[in-house]
């Protein structure tokens, strides 16, 4: 345990920080779960009104810092990947 006066400060800002990174990932995954369950359904208006839904929850995320940025983009480029793929050609 940490003795010094800016030592225990930190800790506790270490303690805070990680609950709120875990909040948002937390929510984050909960986005990205739904549509994955819209999809294994079968169930096109469901999947893109998740989709609509998690977009900024991901986008969230990475500005306050949880994610990175690029992970981010990526999860939302494969997510829409698979959601547009579930339409008919046409």
């Amino acid at each position: 345990m940490a003795n010094h006066k800016s030592a225990l400060k930190r800790d506790r800002q270490s303690k805070v920080r990680r609950m709120r990174n875990r909040m948002n990932k937390t929510k984050m995954k909960g986005a990205i779960r739904k549509v994955e369950e819209a999809l294994v359904a079968g169930s096109e208006d469901q999947a893109k009104a998740a989709l609509q839904i998690a977009v900024p929850i991901i986008e969230r995320t990475a500005v306050k810092g949880s994610i990175h940025k690029k992970a981010a983009s990526r999860k939302v480029s494969r997510l829409t990947k698979r959601v547009n793929r579930m339409q008919p050609l046409g």
